[in-house]
């Protein structure tokens, strides 16, 4: 089974940050650890690189959760929400976990006794990046980011994105709220911050946004549904590294220091 990792704390939140690109012995070890309907979805997949992605992706996840529970993570058995948010349903936990992953880029957060969401997206030219503002962003985000020289408005869109993205599914199967119904920031240097909620800003204040960092070339958020816990983020790992307690080997000295375990 390996060494435990640590939960977090009641205050805490940890971010793994994890680029999906493996050895073979890895992929090999991602792969058995899937459930047979997990399989059966990678395997839709035409294209050999996405299934390796999204094998890589389960598989990094199955063993951080193990490790967490204490748990092969072959024998974890997941719930889905009305809207698709997994939780673990096998062993009973309150350890809450969401993930994301573009291209070969990873995040998984964990916290306990607190809903969250994340996300990670390759920033990018996108085609169309003023209709699609117009008409996800909030009438205020759509300003700010008009408003910004050209150069600075690719990494501002996925800035905004991201938080964007991040916040709904914190929100899971709770209200189903439309992207242009609530603003975050979305400025170079300005803290992440949801700045209002369904037109509320008292509601905003008792949530928290955080700018994650998976690597250059990508942007990446935090949402929780509270405020005051510290998030505990590691250094981007590999696929072998962030699995390698699970496969029999040490612990990376980085993280664990990252994280105070």
């Amino acid at each position: 089974m390996g060494l435990r990792q640590t939960l977090p704390g009641a205050r805490e939140v940890h971010v793994w940050n994890v680029k999906l690109a493996a050895s073979e012995a890895t992929g090999d070890a991602c792969f058995r650890s899937l459930s047979e309907d997990e399989g059966e979805r990678i395997a839709r997949y035409r294209d050999p690189e996405l299934r390796e992605i999204h094998t890589l992706a389960r598989g990094v996840l199955r063993a951080l959760l193990g490790r967490y529970l204490a748990t092969d993570a072959r024998q974890l058995r997941f719930a889905y929400g009305k809207r698709g948010k997994p939780r673990v349903a096998d062993p009973e936990t309150d350890l809450a976990f969401n993930l994301a992953h573009s291209e070969r880029r990873a995040v998984y957060a964990f916290a306990t006794g607190c809903e969250l969401g994340v996300d990670v997206e390759a920033v990018r030219p996108v085609n169309d990046a003023e209709g699609i503002v117009r008409r996800f962003f909030s009438p205020a985000e759509c300003a700010e980011w008009r408003a910004l020289a050209r150069a600075e408005r690719d990494a501002a869109f996925f800035r905004c994105w991201t938080r964007k993205e991040a916040y709904i599914k914190a929100l899971g199967d709770g209200l189903m709220l439309p992207l242009d119904g609530f603003q975050v920031s979305l400025r170079p240097g300005e803290p992440a911050r949801l700045i209002r909620a369904r037109g509320d800003a008292e509601a905003a204040r008792r949530w928290t946004l955080v700018a994650l960092t998976p690597g250059a070339g990508y942007a990446g958020a935090l949402a929780l549904a509270e405020s005051g816990r510290q998030v505990r983020e590691s250094p981007l790992l590999s696929a072998d590294e962030a699995i390698a307690v699970e496969q029999g080997g040490g612990a990376f000295p980085a993280f664990v220091a990252q994280f105070g375990a």
